[in-house]
């Protein structure tokens, strides 16, 4: 008869392999974490960013394109860009005011400053465009169709942008 040990547990190398099969399963977890958190970041970062864009959207909505009591400007004398007088923001009562405003904190359809995302920007242009090629920018008012343009920066990088067109009339 011959003695015979049963054997319980386990061998020192059958434990070092589950020991690193359980370690790279929780790197991989951390590591899957940091990428899961970096895109949740790039994403409240680009839905801020169009929250942002659909505010100057909304302001100008409601706007005229050029100041109504002004008599329509011979093409390409007088600029776009605040009238005489229009200093402020509250005084920005046409379209053509907001050509080249930056807004750094940005501000809201009521044209309220947004103190809670002072690092971005958002920048608005306002240009003429060909009535049969909208690609192609024309003379300040010398025609009937606007493009605006807003782009929405944040910490001095561009997160996205958006135009639309609008017709003077």
């Amino acid at each position: 008869m011959r003695n015979s040990k049963n054997k319980t547990g386990f061998t020192l190398i059958e434990v070092m392999i589950a020991v690193i099969l359980v370690g790279l399963a929780i790197a991989s977890l951390v590591g899957a974490n940091g990428a899961f958190s970096q895109a949740n970041g790039a994403g409240t970062e680009l839905s801020t960013a169009e929250f942002l864009l659909e505010q100057i959207k909304e302001l100008s909505a409601m706007l005229p394109v050029i100041d109504p009591s002004v008599v329509v400007p011979v093409p390409g004398t007088t600029p776009f860009g605040p009238d005489t007088g229009e200093t402020t923001l509250a005084a920005y009562d046409d379209l053509d005011d907001f050509d080249g405003a930056s807004f750094s904190p940005p501000i809201d359809a009521s044209r309220n400053t947004l103190s809670n995302f002072a690092t971005f920007t958002q920048q608005v242009t306002v240009e003429n465009v060909n009535p049969s090629d909208f690609d192609q920018v024309e003379s300040d008012h010398s025609t009937n169709f606007i493009r605006v343009t807003v782009k929405v920066l944040h910490n001095s990088e561009e997160i996205c942008s958006s135009s639309w067109l609008r017709a003077r009339y």
